[in-house]
């Protein structure tokens, strides 16, 4: 199939982890000999057009306008998207499905099916809701609208987890056959590291420090701030422990006031971004890694730490529930609590057995369950089974020029009859499809070709 992909953000541009999801899924749809394009987002210098592990990734830079507010440069990204979209449909046309992921790309994905009158599937990562544990303000209101009209729009919706399907059903009150569930995969071998550069390890933490790492954005519903707040309790039982914190967000700040606060500033090792090899490296070395989130509609960085061969400590929510079966693949605390938190950290640390238990059960888990190539195929069997659905419809089909021209064209003078006007008044050919406007206008113009006013 010829799949043309929406994503506003994808590598090297990451904010999150839907980045990796769409470049994962891309490639694996690709390698299974699908013709997969990728439209995104680019920056100054990147080529615009480029063939990246057997697919076509089109980069687009944003309007050189200045936007007053993030909704704004949405739109005007949507627009942009939409320009250069209509040229891939030229050139690379025709496509079967369009697949769009979260609701930045909704305005494009919305376009594109019902100007070329193809089907739309969505991916919905995450919602607004979700994230802000409730609707707040305006803002948020704006967005959650803009997500139900994604979901409204398209064929099917796919999410990554029960919990996912539970939360757009209740939000959007979407049909229970319109969701499909489709769990994030991850690439085991991307993290498979043989031994630990002692060189990344001492820029971190002492050789003697057992490193509880963290990697993610630093935003509240990751829960970083529970996992400072567990950080004393770790420490007065494991003195020689040592957290080390990947990653950037708007309460990296705030994260590191607290630590100073809490008086475990020596002990905590905000890193920011790190690069891939790094983080790999950061996973070989750590005893153990912790992601307390407070909402999280999968846990892929769960995942990518099983893979690397590290134990997880994980909160009990979201997409991580079904993720995680407790001490055997990893542990589960209360969400948002620190002491629980604690306790499952220092299992980890204390318990030789248990750590090895974990690392080799959730290391199979990655490898056997969440393999990519598995995901990619019941990804293309919705694409299949949508697009056949699709063609059973009277919706493909598009009038022929002569027929649009002929809805408002004055009949011939031969035509013209002394019948009357209720038996000469015969349904117009609209193409499968009624549209009351068009209707209406070719009668009046069939009765003044007959001069009938």
């Amino acid at each position: 199939m010829r799949i043309l992909m929406l994503s506003w953000e994808y590598p090297p541009q990451s904010v999150g982890g839907l980045a990796r999801h769409v470049e994962d899924l891309a490639v694996s749809l690709a390698r299974l000999r699908h013709d997969v394009h990728v439209l995104t987002i680019g920056r100054p210098g990147q080529a615009t057009t480029s063939r990246e592990n057997g697919l076509t990734v089109h980069r687009v830079e944003a309007y050189p306008v200045q936007a007053p507010d993030f909704l704004t440069w949405v739109l005007q990204l949507n627009a942009r998207f939409l320009e250069e979209a209509m040229i891939l449909m030229r050139k690379y046309g025709p496509f079967q499905v369009i697949h769009a992921h979260d609701w930045l790309v909704a305005f494009t994905g919305r376009a594109l099916k019902h100007a070329h009158r193809l089907p739309l599937i969505a991916t919905i990562h995450a919602t607004e809701a979700g994230r802000n544990r409730g609707l707040y303000n305006e803002l948020q209101r704006y967005i959650n609208s803009v997500e139900w009209w994604l979901t409204y729009e398209a064929w099917r919706v796919i999410v990554c987890s029960q919990h996912m399907r539970q939360e757009v059903q209740g939000l959007f009150q979407l049909p229970s056959d319109k969701i499909t569930i489709i769990p994030n995969g991850v690439y085991s071998k991307k993290f498979l590291v043989t031994a630990v550069d002692p060189e990344v390890r001492k820029r971190y933490a002492a050789s003697h420090e057992k490193i509880i790492f963290f990697v993610g954005r630093l935003v509240i519903e990751k829960g970083v701030q529970v996992l400072l707040e567990a950080m004393p309790q770790v420490l007065a039982a494991c003195p020689e422990a040592k957290l080390v914190v990947a990653g950037q967000g708007p309460v990296e700040g705030q994260l590191q006031n607290r630590a100073r606060e809490l008086g475990i500033a020596h002990k905590v090792y905000f890193a920011g971004y790190i690069d891939d090899r790094t983080r790999n490296q950061l996973y070989r070395a750590a005893r153990v890694a912790v992601f307390p989130s407070l909402y999280e509609p999968f846990g892929i960085v769960a995942l990518e730490a099983m893979a690397a061969g590290t134990p997880v400590v994980a909160s009990e929510t979201g997409g991580l529930v079904e993720i995680i079966t407790h001490g055997i693949d990893g542990m589960r605390a209360w969400p948002g609590h620190a002491g629980s938190l604690a306790d499952n950290i220092l299992a980890v640390l204390k318990d030789k057995d248990l750590a090895e238990r974990l690392q080799v059960n959730g290391r199979r888990l990655a490898t056997e369950v969440y393999d990519w190539e598995n995901i990619a195929r019941r990804t293309a069997a919705v694409y299949q089974d949508v697009y056949n659905q699709y063609r059973r419809t009277p919706w493909p089909e598009r009038p022929a020029t002569i027929d649009r021209l002929w809805r408002f064209a004055p009949p011939a003078a031969e035509e013209k009859s002394h019948e009357p006007r209720e038996r000469r008044e015969q349904p117009l050919p609209l193409g499968g499809r009624y549209d009351l406007a068009q209707h209406r206008a070719a009668l009046v113009n069939q009765r003044r070709g007959r001069g009938e006013g």
